[in-house]
C-alpha cells in the first residue's frame, strides 16, 4: 500500500488515499462512466481522507440511486465515487487522473479490470471495451 494524494484542477478538493495498486483499477461501460471516461482504484473508506474542499464538493447521484459521484463545484473534475458493492461492501473509487503524485509507470503497471455496469453485470466484462 502506498498513500497517494490527489486533487480536482484548481485545487479545492484534495484528498489521500492508501492505495494497493497491485489489486488493479477498474474502467466501467455504464452512461456516466463512460461519458467522464471514469478510470478508478478502489479503496476501502478508512484508507481515503478528505484534506480539503468539503465546501467545495459536489455530488451527483442517478438511476437506481446507488453510487455518488464527487467532482469539484469550482471547477467540475470528477475526483472520486462511492458506493456500496454486494461482495465487498463500502468503497471509494478514486479517478487515477486526479492522482497527483502517481508516477506514470505505477499506473500502467496496474492491472485494468473493465466491467459491465451498463447492465449491471459486475463480474463480467461488457463484450467491447476499446473505447473505456
Amino acid at each position: 500500500m502506498t498513500v497517494y494524494h490527489g486533487s480536482c484542477h484548481c485545487g479545492a478538493v484534495r484528498y489521500a488515499a492508501d492505495l494497493d495498486l497491485a489489486r488493479g483499477t477498474i474502467k466501467c461501460n455504464c452512461s456516466i462512466c463512460s461519458k467522464m471516461r471514469f478510470w478508478a482504484a478502489v479503496v476501502e473508506p478508512s484508507r481515503f481522507q478528505l484534506l480539503d474542499g468539503s465546501a467545495s464538493l459536489r455530488e451527483y447521484r442517478f438511476g437506481a440511486q446507488r453510487d455518488g459521484h464527487h467532482f469539484c463545484g469550482v471547477c467540475g473534475i470528477n475526483v472520486f465515487s462511492t458506493g456500496v458493492a454486494q461482495q465487498s461492501g463500502p468503497f471509494v473509487a478514486v479517478t487515477v487522473a486526479s492522482l497527483d503524485d502517481l508516477p506514470v509507470a505505477a499506473l500502467l503497471a496496474a492491472p485494468v479490470r473493465c466491467i459491465d455496469g451498463r447492465n449491471d453485470n459486475w463480474h463480467t466484462p461488457p463484450d467491447e471495451t476499446r473505447h473505456l
